[in-house]
């Protein structure tokens, strides 16, 4: 590459995010270092990506050459924030559609999220955000709208420190066939001998995944036969709602290379487990990371926890679409399932929706309602904007459960279905107030699609009730 090409191209990324450390976290790249690594021929390719909705990575594979040397030049469809699952077109949407032409985004890179992934390792990554041909910010863009409630959350003195910890099911063969045979036929909750057979994979992800930036704490098996989890180390929302995203793609990517497939279905089978999401997330002052949720003394919780708590609390139920988003999702919940059925808090509680953990300087909130088919960003927002609201308005927490919160009549219960969980978010003051009415209108349309789409399917429990009887 030219050295003067290679000198804007430095200087805008200065410009853009400081100072060039030349230590990063493992995989992450500066722009100095990619050309390096292309220089010696150790990356040939630069994926350039961002999330959808259903949180799927969407993008282009560049050659390394051309993406040093263009930068800044990356477009695509517009249709990709309002296609369907399967990539179909739909009406509705008031940013794309066949009478808007289906015109292009520009896509804003975010060079701090570059890196060299290890699926394969010849590949870097970076991911970008989409915006009109104008410059403006695509507002119902899932990263979009978490940046703005990060940055909100910043602004008011609150750096948000959150974790994923996410369940997924491993099958036997590299792609998934219409009855899929999972890697184990026994339960896996915490069991390390009847995980050994999966224990090739599982320390494949766990390092190849710590390589690429998307830092491991540790895997395990759970509930379900094939059924694992594995808890992303905490970070900036931001970058762990990105690592989540990452996270999720190379799981699936290297489950595939050696032979299995996986799934972050939040209810594959009616048969066994669910498989969560659950989000941990603690407040810290930005300026010494002291975290404001942390009690020296112990006993009960201080004034800015229990606020937030209390936001949640109240704010919960409008918003939950962002933490079910599917058709799915609503499966999962279920009596004694360990996923939760009411809006309910408790300390060191999994029957709870919300459940304190941890004391001191490590006390966080584990929200225990996400599935694993959430798209962190707009879950993550969602939980910030609801709980910094009890902060603001000091809105009191109901007493914590004791025991059984599934047993538990003062909690009410939580939406019973994607269609519901739409009206509630379609007549939120709150959510419009603080998300804007064109993202609340873009993701209740979204999935009254869904809703229609599923209305209109013929199921095998209708096949199998009816068909031979009627």
């Amino acid at each position: 590459m030219p050295a003067p090409a290679l000198k804007r191209i430095y200087r805008y990324f200065l410009k853009r995010h400081g100072k060039v450390n030349k230590k990063h976290p493992g995989g992450l790249l500066s722009l100095e270092e990619l050309e390096q690594l292309v220089d010696r021929g150790e990356i040939d390719t630069v994926i350039v990506a961002f999330s959808d909705h259903y949180g799927q990575l969407m993008g282009k594979r560049l050659t390394a050459e051309y993406f040093l040397n263009n930068r800044l030049k990356h477009e695509c469809c517009d249709y990709l924030l309002t296609v369907d699952i399967d990539m179909n077109p739909r009406a509705g949407f008031s940013s794309s559609g066949w009478d808007k032409g289906f015109g292009n985004y520009h896509l804003n890179i975010d060079f701090s999220t570059l890196r060299r992934i290890d699926w394969p390792s010849t590949t870097a990554l970076v991911l970008g955000d989409p915006q009109t041909s104008g410059g403006g910010d695509v507002s119902h863009n899932p990263r979009t709208v978490l940046k703005t409630q990060y940055n909100l959350a910043i602004s008011k003195g609150f750096l948000p420190m959150m974790a994923s910890e996410l369940e997924f099911y491993l099958f036997k063969g590299g792609s998934l066939p219409e009855t899929p045979q999972p890697s184990s036929d026994q339960p896996l909750d915490y069991h390390i001998g009847l995980t050994q057979p999966d224990e090739p994979l599982m320390r494949e992800l766990r390092n190849r995944l710590n390589k690429s930036g998307v830092t491991v704490e540790s895997s395990k098996g759970e509930t379900g036969k094939g059924q694992y989890e594995i808890a992303l180390a905490y970070n900036k929302a931001l970058e762990m709602a990105d690592r989540h995203i990452l996270f999720k793609h190379g799981v699936k990517a290297i489950a595939g290379e050696m032979g299995y497939s996986a799934t972050f279905m939040a209810k594959y089978s009616a048969d066994d487990s669910g498989s969560s999401g659950h989000i941990h997330l603690s407040l810290t002052n930005p300026d010494n990371r002291r975290n404001l949720f942390g009690n020296k003394k112990g006993g009960s919780l201080n004034t800015v926890f229990s606020y937030f708590i209390g936001g949640l609390m109240s704010k919960t139920a409008e918003l939950f679409l962002f933490f079910a988003p599917t058709i799915n999702s609503y499966k999962r919940f279920s009596m004694a399932s360990f996923a939760p059925t009411s809006l309910s808090w408790g300390y060191d509680n999994r029957t709870a929706a919300f459940r304190v953990v941890g004391q001191g300087e490590s006390l966080r909130l584990e929200n225990r309602l996400p599935g694993a088919d959430m798209n962190p960003y707009t879950a993550y927002a969602a939980m910030l904007a609801a709980g910094i609201s009890g902060i603001e308005q000091g809105i009191a927490p109901p007493e914590a459960v004791s025991g059984n919160a599934y047993r538990d009549e003062r909690f009410p219960l939580i939406p019973s279905s994607l269609e519901e969980a739409a009206g509630l978010l379609e007549r939120s003051d709150f959510a419009r107030n603080i998300f804007g009415d064109a993202v609340v209108d873009f993701y209740v349309h979204h999935a009254r699609l869904e809703c229609r789409a599923f209305g209109a399917a013929v199921t095998d429990w209708e096949c199998r009730r009816y068909l031979s009887r009627i």
